[in-house]
């Protein structure tokens, strides 16, 4: 069994001119298709780089009848079935069109690392052809490709002017911040500042820091894992654009839990005065940070966000610290 696994696939060096050839007509299916995949999924939300991937899958389809051509005038009409996963050690695309949400920027930059695997491909593949018009045709693609990123800018500034590059940027934006910021500022505002009044009634309550950490932690865990169910099941994304329930369920019972372990890991410290010292100057950081998030992605006015977070935070910090000291 070992032995079938580790002797799998040919090396590329041993193929013949025809199965070369063949590989390449293959390859250049299945990149035209992983382009045509890219237009259909950014369709929607990015139009104009939809319209480039739908470019460059018409010039890899014309790579490909030319391949055929050059094939047909050699070999005949029929087609050895070589794919990628035939040879070892070649080219491999990381299947990123099937991921649930495409990230522009990933697309795009595979995109340049598949042009740039092509043209080493042809290279060598040139390099090792006897047949001069082949040789020649081969030769020709691999300055193509060499070529492709280059007009891939041209086509790319051609079809996403400065208005729609804005555009995709706005979109990619938004949709960043419906998934994870909304979800996850949700649950940190919630996690730093409910477990404030347990945490605190606690401390004050015992003077003990290691019952106050084992509220602070229950606190802070159960607050996670009831967020996180509670975003999860409050849509499915479909209807609102908020992207994947199960990603913003997991930013925000991540988040959650995170807020409130701020001021209650510092009970790990066994001097009660030195922990509780640390965990005010936690909570203080903690707050002005949340409202600073919320100005940087949600463009709530500064003032705005620090007053509603750092006087709600205080009020309920205020809370916890009187009821612990009953």
């Amino acid at each position: 069994m070992l032995f079938r696994f580790l002797s799998s696939g040919r090396d590329f060096d041993s193929l013949t001119e025809k199965e070369m050839l063949a590989l390449a007509i293959s390859s250049e299916e299945e990149d035209s298709r992983i382009y045509a995949a890219y237009a259909d999924r950014l369709r929607d939300d990015f139009p104009a780089s939809a319209a480039m991937f739908e470019g460059m899958a018409a010039e890899e389809d014309e790579h490909r009848r030319l391949l055929i051509d050059r094939y047909a005038a050699r070999f005949g009409n029929l087609i050895v079935p070589v794919r990628r996963e035939h040879v070892r050690g070649f080219i491999t695309r990381r299947p990123v069109w099937l991921m649930a949400e495409l990230n522009l920027d990933r697309v795009r930059a595979q995109a340049w690392e598949m042009e740039h695997d092509a043209s080493r491909f042809y290279a060598h593949a040139a390099e090792r052809s006897e047949d001069a018009d082949t040789r020649r045709l081969l030769g020709d693609l691999a300055r193509a490709e060499r070529d492709h990123e280059k007009r891939a800018e041209r086509l790319e500034g051609a079809m996403l002017g400065e208005g729609a590059r804005a555009s995709e940027s706005e979109t990619a934006k938004r949709n960043f911040v419906l998934t994870y910021v909304q979800p996850g500022l949700a649950g940190l505002m919630d996690g730093s500042v409910s477990t404030l009044a347990p945490i605190f009634a606690a401390a004050f309550a015992t003077g003990d820091t290691w019952a106050t950490l084992q509220v602070g932690l229950a606190a802070s865990v159960g607050a996670g894992i009831s967020m996180g169910f509670t975003e999860a099941a409050s849509d499915d994304g479909k209807l609102t654009g908020r992207g994947s329930p199960v990603k913003r369920g997991f930013a925000s019972g991540i988040m959650t839990t995170l807020g409130g372990l701020g001021h209650a890991l510092p009970y790990l410290i066994p001097h009660f005065q030195t922990a509780t010292t640390l965990a005010i100057v936690l909570v203080f950081i903690e707050l002005w940070v949340i409202a600073w998030i919320q100005k940087r992605f949600m463009e709530t006015p500064f003032w705005r966000a620090a007053a509603q977070v750092v006087l709600g935070g205080g009020l309920v910090f205020a809370a916890g610290v009187l009821i612990g000291s009953l």
